[in-house]
């Protein structure tokens, strides 16, 4: 199993028979691409928009996905779900969880220790793990692409940040096959985008290049060297927890106790009030990125009080003082685990939306020593552009373009297992190239002992409970013989998606006596995922029935149109009861008959041409 992975990942696999979708799964927006006839196309809407914010509304008659639901989050808050990328793959109890959940306008609930977010969806109480959250956001992408090239897709490329752990890794691969489709591979977010920047930069000698990548709530920075079209990545390092949405939260915090002090009132309890103000923030957020002041105006924003007020760049970039400068650290670490310094260092290439705030910049200039930045790749796109760029050499593209291409990722996080003292006894280190596969040997600590249990941990503390518990690993079926006789041999394998499956086999017995292995990794069971796959195929075919009736309604009333204005030009061929029959019927709430009306007067009152009749006809 392991040296098919690893032939996978160094020569590609078969070809298949549709193309593969490279999909940007962000925190706040999301993107789709895909490889086609020598170069990525970045998929828009119907609209034409490339990007689609990464939220889900739930209604009264149906679920809205994007800007349709973003647009209407003003009215409806505590049914709009975003930033489900800050809950997937975490524990009900993680520190971060808790603190995010107060800025939420939505509701979060516990469930067997993994968070679910409560919204009323037509009428009734529902609950939804982030996994399904995101699998609805995958899912729209997945169709905007079908609509595109006219034919199902099945297999995908889904990318997640650098540094996102086990949990989280498995968890969107759930989210992924909730939503239908094969996840090919999880590939890091900086990979892809250097995927796109060693596309759109070609070079003949070896270069290293560090890619800054700051999102809408996750952040990373990889070193990677670059030689020819192989790209090998020599450090990670980065913070899941650190974005444009904590800028958001800073600015709602600062204009929360400006209305207080100005108004005796406490906004934070009103969900649609807290709603309304970070729109307002993260459009004021994106106006400081070019101008040095910013206005907020909301009219009865609480209680009837109108609020109107400014703030200037300076204001922002010192609330986000502390915020901006930690984005100096990860870039820090990830530096000297590839044991190189800011001199060695090409090309320091941006990423991602919150790039464009110019602190960020300044502060990342002054560090490299006032070394121009790289801002060639659209850093909305670049990450979907990678990633389509991997689904193509994944699924065995034949093209001058992905020749040669290779992307070699690393663990992110070292992987070790408690000790007997509590200690964290590290197998795998971080940045080790992965496939990875490591092999120990462990034995009984009692006689006839029938099962043996292993805790493994991510993380670099040297105590294991200071890590991330990363699941528990129950090994069955061991040879009944006295403590200290039996030697199980358990092998821990991190494929290419950096997620660990783990093997062991009794070296007494030998395959005689193969050990059963029971994960407790806190993850949905398959039987889960296989019934949110189903349930997620019944919102599908709801919201189909929703857009085909809008259709509908769209349609007939361009018919009522079209009648009235017909009706206006064949006056002379109608009498005058007859069309103020026609004007009456032609109003908005009474559309549903005009089909019926139209054969009937055609039928009464003929018109004069054979074409205008054929024209009344069809209308």
């Amino acid at each position: 199993h392991v040296c098919c992975e690893v032939i996978k990942v160094y020569a590609g696999a078969p070809a298949l028979k549709h193309p593969a979708i490279g999909i940007d799964l962000g925190t706040t927006k999301s993107c789709v691409g895909l490889f086609r006839d020598g170069k990525v196309e970045i998929i828009g809407n119907n609209q034409g928009i490339r990007t689609m914010p990464s939220c889900v509304a739930f209604t009264e008659t149906g679920r809205l996905i994007g800007d349709e639901a973003k647009n209407q989050a003003a009215l409806n808050a505590p049914n709009i779900i975003f930033s489900a990328k800050r809950l997937i793959g975490r524990t009900s109890e993680d520190p971060v969880v808790q603190a995010d959940a107060e800025f939420w306008p939505f509701q979060i609930v516990k469930a067997e220790g993994k968070p679910q977010v409560q919204v009323s969806y037509k009428g009734k109480e529902k609950v939804f793990y982030p996994e399904e959250i995101s699998a609805m956001v995958l899912g729209n992408l997945k169709e905007m692409a079908e609509d595109y090239l006219g034919h199902p897709i099945t297999h995908a490329i889904v990318t997640v940040p650098a540094h996102f752990n086990d949990s989280q890794r498995q968890a969107t691969k759930d989210a992924g096959a909730i939503a239908g489709l094969n996840v090919l591979r999880i590939l890091s977010e900086t990979t892809a985008a250097a995927l796109a920047y060693s596309l759109d930069n070609p070079s003949n000698g070896e270069r290293n290049v560090l890619i800054f990548d700051l999102g809408g709530g996750t952040f990373n920075v990889s070193v990677l060297t670059i030689d020819g079209g192989i790209l090998e990545v020599k450090a990670t390092s980065g913070d899941t927890h650190l974005g444009g949405d904590d800028f958001d939260n800073c600015l709602v915090s600062f204009f929360i106790d400006e209305f207080l002090k100005k108004h005796q009132e406490n906004i934070s309890k009103d969900r649609r009030a807290v709603w309304r103000l970070r729109r307002a923030c993260e459009a004021a957020k994106r106006t400081l990125s070019s101008n040095i002041k910013a206005s907020i105006d909301l009219y009865c924003l609480y209680k009837g009080i109108d609020f109107h007020t400014d703030i200037t760049r300076a204001q922002f970039e010192e609330l986000c003082a502390d915020l901006f400068r930690g984005t100096l650290k990860p870039v820090e670490r990830a530096l000297q685990d590839a044991k190189l310094s800011q001199a060695q260092i090409h090309d320091v290439v941006l990423v991602g939306a919150s790039t464009r705030i110019p602190k960020i910049q300044e502060l990342l200039q002054d560090f490299f020593g006032g070394r121009q930045l790289n801002k060639s790749l659209n850093p909305d796109e670049a990450v979907a552009y990678g990633a389509a760029l991997q689904a193509a050499i994944l699924i065995g593209e034949r093209s001058e373009v992905t020749r040669g291409l290779l992307a070699l990722d690393v663990v992110p996080m070292s992987l070790g297992i408690e000790t007997d003292a509590g200690k964290m006894h590290t197998l795998i280190r971080r940045n080790t190239a992965i496939p990875a596969v490591v092999t120990r040997t462990f034995t009984t600590f009692d006689d006839h002992q029938p099962d043996l249990l292993i805790h493994a941990y991510e993380g670099e503390r040297a105590t294991a409970k200071e890590n991330h518990l990363l699941g528990h690993f129950l090994l069955k079926g061991i040879s009944s013989a006295p403590r200290g006789m039996v030697l199980v041999e358990a092998t821990f394998y991190i494929n290419a998606d950096g997620i660990l499956t783990v093997f062991a086999l009794d070296k007494v017995a030998g395959s005689a006596n193969p050990i059963a292995i029971d994960a407790n990794k806190g993850r949905l069971s398959k039987e889960e995922i296989q019934a949110l796959a189903v349930e997620a195929e019944k919102y599908r075919a709801e919201d189909r029935v929703q857009k085909w009736k809008l259709a509908t309604k769209n349609y007939l009333q361009s018919c009522a149109f079209s009648v009235k204005r017909t009706s206006e030009d064949i006056l002379n061929y109608f009498t005058l009861q007859a069309k103020k029959k026609v004007m009456e019927k032609c109003q908005l709430e009474k559309i549903h008959k005009i089909c019926q009306l139209t054969r009937v007067l055609c039928d009464k009152y003929k018109t004069h041409t054979l074409k205008e009749r054929s024209r009344f006809m069809i209308l």
